[in-house]
């Protein structure tokens, strides 16, 4: 919940004098509700895409203050985030409610970046990978093959997020390492290898080379470094000079 319009539109004007630059990363991104429609327009016709940070799983209808993925199309967005830590956190999204809203965006023309981690009493009490698993296959019930080629999945420990602890390269590579080996269990190895799997938890220009260097992070789901324009052009072009 960061930004005006105005500042919004300021920010991704900025974005764009560097953008068609970078040619090897895909650059997406996600501003508040309020402000999709007019950043889509800045961004219209360039290399940078659009998503939001959440959605409904019905189409319309008496759900005040929601929105929907038909409302979304029409705002320009080409992505949208779901179950992010904060909405698990904060607002009570379930893993049965994010199945329900994977299926919705699935069903309509938008992709979606699926959110999964573990929170710091998880970790500590060793069970990141159980954790990861509920998260996986119960977000995952009952979607295709063909359907989950459109998943971005995101991971993001909770207890890295804003608190300015990192998981370490080697910590995150081991958890997008079993988040591949659950998709060949669950799928099968094309599946497994193919999927973009992202890491998420204070990634900063200081540290985005590091874990972009690790084998099986594809990219980064970028919080606070985000809000800050050089920041965030700092971490793209690191990523895309990997």
């Amino acid at each position: 919940m960061n930004k005006t319009v105005p500042e919004a539109v300021d920010f991704v004007r900025g974005l764009m004098k560097q953008a068609s630059e970078f040619i090897n990363c895909d650059i997406i991104v996600g501003p508040p509700y309020t402000a999709l429609a007019p950043v889509s327009e800045v961004i219209k016709d360039s290399n940078v895409k659009l998503s939001a940070q959440n959605v409904h799983f019905e189409d319309s209808g008496a759900y005040t203050g929601e929105v929907s993925t038909g409302m979304l199309e029409s705002a320009g967005c080409d992505l949208v985030i779901i179950g992010h830590s904060e909405r698990r956190q904060y607002f009570g999204d379930t893993d049965e409610l994010i199945n329900k809203k994977l299926k919705k965006v699935l069903s309509s023309k938008l992709d979606p970046i699926f959110c999964i981690g573990e929170t710091l009493d998880e970790r500590k009490s060793g069970r990141t990978e159980q954790v990861v698993e509920r998260h996986v296959k119960k977000g995952l019930d009952g979607i295709s093959k063909s359907d989950v080629k459109r998943v971005t999945i995101a991971y993001e420990p909770v207890w890295a997020i804003g608190t300015g602890e990192t998981a370490t390269p080697e910590q995150a590579e081991e958890v997008h390492a079993f988040i591949r080996k659950l998709l060949k269990e669950i799928y099968d190895e094309e599946i497994s290898e193919g999927l973009r799997i992202q890491y998420g938890g204070s990634v900063k220009p200081s540290n985005a080379k590091e874990l972009l260097k690790q084998p099986d992070l594809d990219g980064a789901l970028i919080g606070g470094a985000s809000l800050d324009l050089n920041s965030f052009t700092e971490i793209i072009k690191i990523a895309d000079r990997l």
